[in-house]
């Protein structure tokens, strides 16, 4: 069904970052910018909501609704056309894209209070928004990528937005660099696909008919690929989704491209909280449950893809447990939870994926807009040791925070408690990997056990315990302090209601959103409705379909309650173990191993970053293009130069000089007649 307000999801964005780019900067009004940029969001999500909702909405409907913009690309058999669609996976996204976007772009209004840069933020922070948006309506691969690397130029821009510090400097480019590593492999994907398919399509052209064939339609037809490590390498769905997957290991930071993502928070908090929890960083998610058609014809592929999501998961937690500024506890939070998706995705959980996307886009929002609050109220301090017994002094952004730490802990009522148990499930009874879905099940507790003791550790440092902040400040700040006030003890504060606002509302989601996935052995009858939404637009493995099958007075009821029940326990257990540990020593040392972060960051200078450097210096530089090129072309201009030198005698400037050579001239052509003979 055609529909052209789909292009107002997008383009409202796009006009409020060029308004506040071309006005905005001659102003300098924030209430101008503020309201151009929060209004143009506000857009998106009001025109998203009705097309989602209304009686012929994408979440009621099963065909999408279309908005065919332009004719892009048709060269020979490919086509690609600027064309936008919301199915009941697209629209889901754009719901809480826009929605939590809108509420992060109120935050921000008042946390960005008093920079010089304000126009600038905000023209980047809707430009993103734009980027976002279009990834997720694109109907092709390629309009996907052009928002693919939109939101990677608007990451760059944004974790770099202050500019003028080394620190986020580096950050911005070691975030464009690696997603660029991880980019390469999807467009070798898209490419791939092309040629296996011959289409870059999601959805059928209406004017093609029915029988037209769509880049993901192909692959319902083909058989599913054995279970091989030669797959990989075979040229079909396997090798497709294994480059798809580099794709969105980049973007959604699992291992190895994950070290971008705890630099970036040399950002705004504003920019952590929308990029790096709510929106960008489940891209690749979003890539993979679009092309699940793909991948359950891939089970090398997808056991990959669980094995990589499960190994982020623990790797990350284990990291975050250690650290001690309040935003890298929350980006290893971050991108251990993407493990958790990723783990859901490679077991065949497609929905439990999107489901957990959901609610961490709610909890995690929450935690760092309310580490933003804490940041702010503590005039730009993020280092917990220098926190302590907040919670008298900001008691709304404490209750809220207490909300999201409870979520992602998986406390029942919470939202995190529905997903992230779900997911947990879904891998306990993954069919087709034998007691190696065990294996996974128990690193994903494992996982959810470190997650509720860090989690609590945050809490308890910044939150409860004695008054730390009364000494001297560290100089580890967000900000690039000016005032000499900063120098003196901190006297914190409650964020203003521009702040508190979306706390408050997102703390409500973080309770309650979980109540639109509660699954039937909770239950006792189907009210899942985010299963409901999406199962039509989401691929099933032969094996995982038949797992769906579950008798609803059977065994595996019984068996997902008991393993229910665990889980609550684990967040519990890791609470208690949390309150006990850290109220008693909050400063308490952590091994050294896991403050450096295991020392990746060290290993990849040494063994690819200063290596590269080395070689592009020395041999690239100094031998090739200095020594060779410049050489070379040196060289030639040098032998002109010679043979200038050369010539310039013929033209001395003497008279007698130029008859003499005339003279000579006419006694040798007159000597060669003599001797060929004249010409009749």
């Amino acid at each position: 069904m055609e529909n052209n307000l789909l292009s107002v999801i997008i383009f409202a964005p796009l006009a409020g970052a060029a308004i506040n780019w071309l006005v905005g900067r001659r102003v300098r009004d924030e209430r101008f910018i503020g309201t151009i940029a929060c209004g143009s969001v506000a857009i998106s999500a009001i025109v998203a909501f009705y097309l989602a909702f209304n009686s012929h909405g994408a979440l009621r409907t099963e065909e999408p609704l279309l908005d065919h913009i332009w004719t892009w690309l048709r060269v020979g058999n490919f086509h690609a056309d600027f064309a936008l669609a919301m199915d009941r996976l697209s629209g889901t996204y754009a719901l809480f894209i826009t929605f939590v976007g809108f509420l992060i772009h109120v935050f921000a209004v008042g946390y960005m209070h008093g920079e010089k840069g304000f126009y600038r933020f905000f023209a980047y922070l809707n430009l993103f928004m734009f980027a976002m948006l279009t990834l997720v309506l694109a109907d092709n691969f390629v309009l996907m990528f052009v928002g693919w690397e939109g939101v990677g130029l608007c990451s760059y821009l944004l974790i770099g937005y202050y500019f003028e510090r080394k620190e986020a400097g580096d950050a911005a480019k070691k975030a464009f660099i690696t997603n660029r590593i991880g980019d390469w492999g999807f467009v070798l994907g898209i490419m791939l696909t092309f040629f296996l398919t011959g289409s870059v399509s999601f959805f059928a052209n209406p004017a093609a008919g029915d029988a037209a064939q769509t880049a993901l339609s192909y692959f319902k037809s083909v058989p599913v690929e054995p279970f091989t490590i030669g797959a990989l390498v075979a040229g079909g769905a396997t090798s497709v989704a294994i480059l798809l997957f580099i794709g969105a290991a980049g973007k959604s930071a699992q291992i190895p491209l994950y070290v971008w993502l705890p630099d970036a928070m040399a950002g705004p908090t504003p920019v952590s909280a929308l990029i790096h929890a709510a929106t960008m960083v489940t891209a690749g998610v979003y890539m993979i449950v679009r092309c699940s058609e793909i991948f359950v014809h891939a089970p090398t592929a997808m056991f990959i893809v669980a094995i990589i999501g499960a190994a982020t998961a623990i790797f990350a937690a284990t990291i975050g447990i250690a650290q001690n500024d309040i935003k890298k506890v929350l980006a290893y939070s971050t991108i251990s939870q993407l493990g958790y998706m990723f783990l859901a995705c490679g077991v065949g959980a497609f929905i439990a994926a999107i489901f957990h996307v959901i609610t961490h886009a709610f909890f995690k929002a929450l935690l760092f807009l309310g580490s933003g609050s804490v940041i702010h109220g503590m005039h730009h301090e993020q280092d917990m040791r220098r926190m302590g017994g907040l919670r008298k002094y900001m008691p709304i952004t404490f209750v809220t925070m207490v909300t999201g730490g409870l979520a992602i802990s998986g406390v029942p009522i919470f939202a995190g408690f529905f997903s992230k148990d779900e997911i947990l499930w879904k891998t306990w009874s993954a069919a087709g990997l034998g007691s190696f879905s065990k294996v996974l099940w128990a690193i994903g507790a494992t996982t959810a056990l470190l997650t509720a003791i860090y989690m609590t550790r945050l809490m308890v440092m910044t939150f409860w315990g004695n008054e730390r902040f009364r000494g001297t400040r560290s100089g580890h700040t967000e900000h690039e302090e000016q005032d000499d006030h900063h120098h003196h003890p901190v006297e914190p504060h409650e964020s203003p209601w521009l702040m508190t606002l979306p706390l408050i509302v997102l703390a409500v989601l973080s309770t309650v959103g979980g109540f639109i996935g509660i699954p039937y052995a909770l239950a006792n009858r189907d009210i899942n409705v985010i299963e409901h939404t999406l199962e039509p637009v989401v691929a099933h493995a032969p094996a995982v379909a038949a797992t769906d099958q579950t008798d609803e007075h059977g065994s595996e009821v019984n068996e997902e309650r008991l393993l229910t029940v665990v889980s609550v326990a684990i967040a519990f257990l890791g609470i208690g173990v949390g309150w006990v540990v850290f109220k008693r020593r909050p400063l308490l040392e952590m091994p050294r191993i896991l403050e450096n972060k295991y020392y990746v960051d060290e290993i990849y200078d040494a063994t690819l970053i200063h290596p590269i450097e080395t070689a592009s210096r020395e041999g690239l530089w100094k031998i090739v293009d200095v020594g060779v090129i410049d050489g070379l072309l040196h060289s030639i201009g040098e032998a002109v130069t010679e043979l200038g030198r050369v010539a310039r005698y013929l033209q001395a400037g003497f008279v007698r000089g130029y008859a003499a050579i005339i003279l000579t001239g006419a006694l040798i052509l007159i000597g060669l007649f003599a001797y060929f003979g004249f010409p009749r």
